[in-house]
């Protein structure tokens, strides 16, 4: 992509999106990171980025659910890779209103923007959750779409609204399905980051909720090439195209990696408020890759159980780091 274009990415300020920004720049992009305003003009994680980016990228504060600001951040841009959302399923029980607001209400603001203003390409961020509890694995683009959680719900509406544009308007949209990304910078909802915080801080009484659930990890550099191949490949339009591992471990199991990354022993108890609803509960998710391979040349570089001891001890190794794990309330449940 040469250097005088212009790439949008909205959730900039988040954990993967703090990431692809670095890494767009990196790669030579023209990058403008839309963050959320706030009135302490924080940039979220953007605010401590890589020394060798600071000052290289354009920042836009705004809401992705007002649809003036979307447009105004997106104008001149030619394309868009769209990661603003609300995320923690948790949260999605409790208030589920502002689910529907910032996923479907601020998907359709991009989308309809980039329709009005001619984006050429437009990478709409969708999630593992849509599967819900796997009917089969390992879980192909085809699998039936269940919204178990409002969360869910709001991103299978969101993909829909994305399809339908492509549909109904020939606008170009890639629909990315990652799946669990973590790495350095994730939020302590996610129970990679819940386990190394209650290690790092002197626990070995681990309190999670199900251990019996089982996710495909994916590394966030990993998950960063994959928006980058989509972002730089003219294929895929109309297509919703999975990034896993294809590496299928339980939740108990990843917690006993984790403290083998970190050289401890741990026990793990259940704490009852961390539980979802039991017909809410995402009981297995294990990605078929293959399509992304297919279609951008794409696969994890930390793919498979060593891969995934790999990125673990690289997660903790950041997390470990005084600087880093003040940010972090271990003593307490984030939902």
């Amino acid at each position: 992509m040469p250097k005088t274009s212009k790439v949008l990415v909205t959730g900039a300020d988040g954990f993967i999106g703090s990431h692809l920004t670095e890494a767009l720049v990196r790669a030579g992009h023209n990058v403008r990171a839309f963050v959320l305003y706030n009135s302490f003009n924080s940039w979220g994680w953007l605010d401590n980025c890589a020394t060798d980016v600071k000052g290289e990228f354009q920042v836009f504060a705004g809401d992705i659910r007002d649809p003036h600001g979307v447009k105004e951040a997106m104008k001149g841009c030619d394309k868009v890779l769209h990661l603003a959302a609300l995320i923690a399923i948790p949260y999605s029980y409790h208030s589920p209103d502002t689910y529907v607001d910032t996923n479907i209400k601020g998907t359709l603001n991009v989308l309809q923007a980039a329709r009005d203003l001619g984006t050429r390409r437009v990478i709409h961020t969708s999630t593992s959750e849509v599967y819900g509890t796997a009917r089969f694995v390992p879980i192909t683009e085809e699998h039936p779409l269940q919204g178990q959680s409002p969360y869910s719900a709001t991103k299978i509406a969101a993909d829909q609204l994305a399809y339908s544009f492509y549909a109904s308007f020939g606008l170009p949209v890639v629909i990315a399905r990652p799946f669990n990304t973590y790495g350095p910078r994730q939020s302590a909802r996610a129970v990679i980051p819940t386990v190394i915080t209650q290690i790092a801080n002197g626990m070995r009484q681990i309190k999670l909720g199900a251990v019996s659930p089982t996710r495909d990890f994916n590394f966030v550099s990993d998950t960063v090439e994959g928006f980058i191949a989509a972002l730089n490949s003219d294929q895929g339009l109309g297509e919703a195209v999975n990034f896993g591992s294809n590496f299928e471990i339980s939740i108990g199991d990843t917690a006993q990696l984790i403290a083998e990354a970190m050289s401890v022993k741990i026990e793990i108890s259940t704490d009852e408020s961390r539980l979802r609803p039991e017909n809410s509960e995402v009981e297995r998710l294990w990605a078929d890759n293959s399509k992304a391979k297919q279609i951008f040349g794409w696969q994890p570089r930390y793919g498979g159980r060593e891969g995934f001891k790999r990125g673990l001890a690289e997660t903790a190794e950041w997390f470990v780091q005084p600087d880093n794990l003040r940010r972090y309330k271990a003593d307490s449940y984030n939902l």
